[in-house]
C-alpha cells in the first residue's frame, strides 16, 4: 500500500494530510475528516487500510489536532475547509467524495456548501447540522466540560505526539468552543448541497436516529444508513469502538456501495 503524506500552508496554518493508496481510474480521491480531539490514528487507523483497496484517501488533521499545530484563532468549519482547500490545491485534486465524522462533519458540510464543484459525494457520519438537533443539556454539559471529561484515548494520543506543555490544553479548548459557537445551518442553506449524500447515524449516538432521518430530509435526494452501535465505533474510532471492529466491517460494504467503490 502506497503511503505519503505532508504539509500545506493556509495563511500561516500548515495543516497535515496522508496519502493511502494509488489513484483509481475514473474514481477521485476520498477525503476523510476526522471528529473532535482526533487524530487520523485514532479515528480511522482500522479503516484506512479497508477503504484504501477501493479507492486512494486523503486523510487531514484539523487545527490543533495531531501533527497540526493550533494557531491563535479559533477552529470553525469555514476556516478548515479552507485549510483543506489548501491541501488539495497542493496535490493538485480538482474532486473528492468526503466523509467526515462528527465535527469533521462541520467541516465536510461546510466543504460542499462553499464548493461545490469539488465535492462529488458527501458523507455526513455522526454530525448535526443545527443546534436543536441536541438537547439543552448538552450544551449546558459543553459549556461546563473540562479537560477531564476527554477521553483518555485522544489525550494519550495527543500527549505522545505533542508533549509540550499547554498543547492538550489547547486542543481541548478549540474543540469545546468550537461546538458552543456552531451557529448550525438552516434547511434552507443544507437544501443547496448538490453532492449526493449519505447521512449516517448510530441508533445510539449523540444524535437520535429521527434528527438523522430529519437532516437527510433536508439534504435534496440523501441517504440514510442507521447502524447499530455508538458514536464512531462503525468506522473503528478506537474511543468507541475499544477494538471491537466487526460493526466496522459490517458497515464498510455499504459506504463503498453509495461512493460507488
Amino acid at each position: 500500500m502506497t503511503f505519503t503524506h505532508g504539509f500545506a500552508d493556509n495563511n500561516g496554518l500548515r495543516m497535515y494530510y496522508e496519502v493511502h493508496g494509488r489513484t483509481v481510474p475514473g474514481q477521485p480521491p476520498l477525503l476523510l475528516i476526522p471528529g473532535g480531539g482526533s487524530t487520523i490514528g485514532t479515528n480511522f487507523a482500522d479503516l484506512i487500510p479497508l477503504l484504501a483497496e477501493q479507492r486512494q484517501v486523503i486523510a487531514v488533521e484539523e487545527e490543533g489536532h495531531g501533527h497540526t499545530q493550533p494557531t491563535s484563532l479559533a477552529l470553525t468549519a469555514e476556516d478548515s475547509a479552507g485549510d483543506i482547500i489548501a491541501v488539495l490545491d497542493q496535490l493538485n485534486v480538482q474532486t473528492v467524495d468526503v466523509l467526515g465524522f462528527s465535527a469533521g462533519g462541520h467541516t465536510a458540510i461546510a466543504l460542499a456548501l462553499g464548493r461545490p464543484a469539488l465535492v462529488r459525494r458527501l458523507i455526513a457520519a455522526s454530525t448535526f447540522a443545527s443546534r436543536d438537533a441536541v438537547p439543552d443539556e448538552f450544551w449546558d454539559g459543553m459549556a461546563k466540560a473540562t479537560l477531564d471529561d476527554m477521553p483518555d484515548t485522544y489525550k494519550d494520543a495527543d500527549r505522545r505526539l505533542n508533549p509540550e506543555p499547554g498543547h492538550l490544553e489547547r486542543l481541548f479548548e478549540l474543540d469545546r468552543q468550537r461546538i458552543l459557537d456552531f451557529p448550525g445551518w438552516s434547511d434552507d442553506e443544507l437544501g443547496t448541497i448538490t453532492a449526493p449524500t449519505l447521512v449516517v447515524s448510530a441508533d445510539r449516538d449523540v444524535v437520535t436516529a429521527g434528527y438523522a432521518a430529519r437532516m437527510a430530509g433536508a439534504i435534496p435526494g440523501a441517504r440514510l444508513l442507521i447502524v447499530p452501535g455508538g458514536h464512531g465505533d462503525y468506522l473503528g474510532e478506537q474511543a468507541a469502538s475499544g477494538g471491537d471492529l466487526r460493526t466496522m466491517q459490517a458497515t464498510v460494504p455499504f459506504l463503498l456501495r453509495f461512493l460507488g467503490g
